[in-house]
């Protein structure tokens, strides 16, 4: 970091810059301290400010690099032996278990989002379109859900820019004006809790393309290195943490996680409406300490309702 002046008019700004590389990128940050300082005001200014400024190379470290603390490898055969186990081993879902899984995913998922639609209603929905006095945001995209389903489980294809808008437009088709398409210029998002603290900020709009450019490229390259649950909850967890749509996020990173786990032979997994506390945990130990272990312990959790469900 290093002291900034400019010479205006009448006197001397001063600032406090820091440049740092992002891929082929640079990047600039710079707090502006004052004008005219005295020798100790303008120290006293420079701590303060270097405190800011590291607190924003975190947050651009945090969605930078899907994985720029590498698995250690300790972690990565925990996984492995899971993924081996009798608890764990493959099994694949008839038409009638799909359309059990399907109904109760699309409940679960759209409920963690604030949907009012009960499982019952969703169910009828889809077999007998039949509509409740409810939502007709709701409605649509539990039939944008259930569509977006069939589609992962016809697709070949694991992650891309195109099937990400694919997956947003086809869930928010019929609710959303913005359906499959990222933020826009001036278009931020922010997560509060129920109190109104801040508990997530997405990605700067202008670095949306460019980070999920960098996470496709990480899952390209670690495909055939890393246990399939590591993939997923990476790609899961990573594109919660850009959060490139105006809304819709959560759905459409539960999808990307069932994606890229059918891809690899394994079950489909459903986060129960009743463990979203759980589930925010998760993604919040990846975002401030890169931790995925909480995120396949949920996973893991799942599987073992799901297996109770189907046997």
């Amino acid at each position: 970091m290093y002291i900034e002046k400019r010479k205006v008019k009448k006197g001397i700004k001063y600032y406090l810059s820091h440049s740092f590389r992002e891929g082929s990128k640079i990047h600039k940050i710079r707090k502006y301290l004052g004008k005219d300082l005295t020798k100790e005001l303008l120290e006293e200014r420079k701590q303060k400010a270097e405190k800011l400024i590291l607190g924003e190379i975190n947050e651009y470290k945090i969605i930078q690099n899907p994985l720029y603390i590498k698995l250690n490898e300790k972690e990565i055969g925990f996984v492995r032996n899971l993924e081996s186990k009798e608890k764990l081993k493959i099994f694949h879902l008839s038409e009638t278990q799909w359309k059990i899984f399907s109904e109760s995913f699309i409940y679960n998922t759209n409920a963690i989002e604030g949907s009012d639609l009960n499982s019952k209603e969703v169910k009828d929905i889809l077999e007998k379109d039949k509509w409740p006095e409810k939502s007709k945001q709701d409605i649509a995209e539990a039939y944008g859900v259930n569509e977006a389903i069939n589609f992962i489980r016809k697709t070949k294809e694991h992650i891309s820019l195109d099937f990400i808008k694919e997956l947003h437009k086809i869930v928010f088709k019929n609710s959303k004006s913005f359906a499959g398409e990222f933020r826009k210029k001036g278009e931020e998002v922010v997560v509060r809790d129920g109190l109104g603290n801040v508990v997530h900020m997405g990605a700067p709009q202008t670095r949306v393309i460019s980070l999920l450019n960098e996470l496709i490229y990480w899952y390209n390259q670690n495909k055939n290195k890393y246990p399939a649950l590591i993939l997923a909850s990476v790609i899961h967890n990573q594109f919660e943490t850009i959060h490139p749509f105006r809304d819709g996020n959560g759905r459409i990173g539960r999808l990307l996680l069932n994606n890229i786990i059918l891809k690899y032979n394994f079950p489909p997994v459903n986060i129960n409406f009743k463990n979203r506390k759980e589930y925010y945990i998760s993604l919040y130990e990846y975002q401030k300490n890169h931790n995925l272990r909480p995120t396949i312990d949920l996973i893991l959790k799942e599987y073992k309702t799901l297996k109770k469900i189907f046997g």
